[in-house]
């Protein structure tokens, strides 16, 4: 192994790991459903990335050969990701009760939020198109290997770091009272609110 192929795997180990622990709509999503349900619903939200990511790789590809048509895209991503974080802040702040013992998991459609929640994030789209799709470039320059190691290094620690966060929160479920659970989720429901109105202020900003 070469020592650009370990600069390779070592930039997607950090970038992996800063993704996964970085303050977001996912994050709190894993948190969300992990406290609504229990540690299986948020690791299917950290796990969400696998399904989103192809297509918006392929789309940062596109967008790097259709430069003039970045800012619509952004926008559109950005208003359709703040209603959809706006709904799911106001479901956490409406929540009335404590639910942990909640047998019937169909409904907690957790996959599916963490998908919805990732694909309308713009964030995804500009790390892809600003770094990431580069740095697979540079790396093909090496060889393949290259850039399936750093692929591999790269979702190995986000979706890592992110499952351990879902196990630490279901730990922490433990000590929680109903009051505090009510507490916490009307907090995490308030910054997934904050969230959407930043998404909002980026749409106008990419107009």
């Amino acid at each position: 192994m070469t020592d650009n192929t370990l600069q390779f795997i070592s930039a997607g180990i950090l970038l992996g790991l800063s993704a996964g622990l970085s303050p977001g709509p996912l994050l709190t999503l894993v948190i969300t459903q992990t406290l609504k349900h229990n540690r299986k619903e948020g690791i299917k939200v950290a796990i969400s990335p696998l399904i989103t990511d192809l297509p918006i790789i392929l789309t940062a590809m596109f967008i790097l050969k259709k430069v003039s048509e970045f800012n619509l895209i952004l926008a559109l991503i950005s208003f359709s990701g703040g209603a959809f974080l706006a709904y799911l802040g106001i479901e956490s702040v409406r929540i009335k009760k404590l639910n942990f013992g909640q047998r019937d998991l169909s409904k907690s459609e957790s996959l599916k939020k963490g998908i919805i929640a990732n694909f309308l994030n713009p964030s995804p789209y500009l790390f892809w198109t600003t770094v990431g799709t580069p740095l697979i470039f540079d790396a093909l320059q090496i060889n393949l290997i290259t850039s399936v190691l750093f692929l591999i290094a790269f979702y190995t620690f986000l979706l890592g770091s992110k499952i351990m966060i879902a196990f630490l929160t279901a730990r922490s479920k433990l000590f929680i009272n109903q009051k505090i659970y009510l507490i916490v989720m009307k907090i995490l429901g308030i910054i997934l609110i904050i969230f959407s109105l930043i998404f909002f202020y980026d749409g106008f900003k990419y107009l």
